[in-house]
């Protein structure tokens, strides 16, 4: 679920940060910049784990900041294919199950992933299973905030860089996408 990822940045230092530890001011700018932001193809950036190389630093003409390359790990979530985790039920529509573990929010189970047979039931804003047993079938509802368990079956990483003004009146009328999206199979429900 979490991993260590090696990265490389240059790290630009305020004059007013000078007086403190060099590791010290390059951890809170690395968090700054990375802490709760998605990297493409990498993941939802937690937190600095350490920094392992620290190159020159350099104080460029008319920029009183000292620029400096930093080699650090940084605590990454990025789930493996076919992992099981565990989260609630966010809501519900047509397009699946929205499912939260607290600190990320963009998982969705599809429908053909649900447990089948299931339907969803528009007056109540909810996906349900049709359980069959020997003594009939029964309807068993996802609510809200209900705890459930799931399998990681895709990773959807969406380049939300900005783009040129052409192109941007283009995308202006449809919807914001999450640049991070895991699709997973339902396991359990709780």
């Amino acid at each position: 679920m979490f991993v260590l990822v090696e990265m490389v940045d240059t790290v630009r230092i305020p004059p007013w940060n000078f007086d403190r530890q060099l590791n010290e001011a390059m951890a809170e700018e690395l968090n700054k910049k990375l802490a709760n932001k998605v990297v493409y193809n990498v993941g939802l950036c937690i937190c600095l784990y350490d920094i392992t190389k620290l190159e020159d630093s350099y104080i460029f003409p008319g920029d009183g900041a000292s620029h400096t390359k930093v080699h650090f790990r940084y605590v990454v979530f990025h789930p493996f294919l076919d992992e099981i985790l565990t989260g609630k039920i966010k809501y519900c529509s047509q397009e699946g199950v929205h499912v939260t573990m607290g600190f990320f929010d963009d998982i969705l189970i599809p429908p053909e992933s649900l447990q089948q047979p299931a339907k969803f039931d528009e007056a109540e804003q909810v996906w349900v299973w049709e359980y069959e047993t020997d003594e009939g079938g029964h309807d068993l509802y996802m609510d809200q905030g209900e705890e459930i368990r799931f399998r990681v079956a895709d990773q959807v990483f969406v380049d939300t860089s900005p783009t040129g003004p052409a192109v941007a009146a283009s995308d202006a009328e449809g919807k914001k996408e999450a640049p991070y999206t895991l699709i997973v199979r339902i396991i359990q429900t709780n």
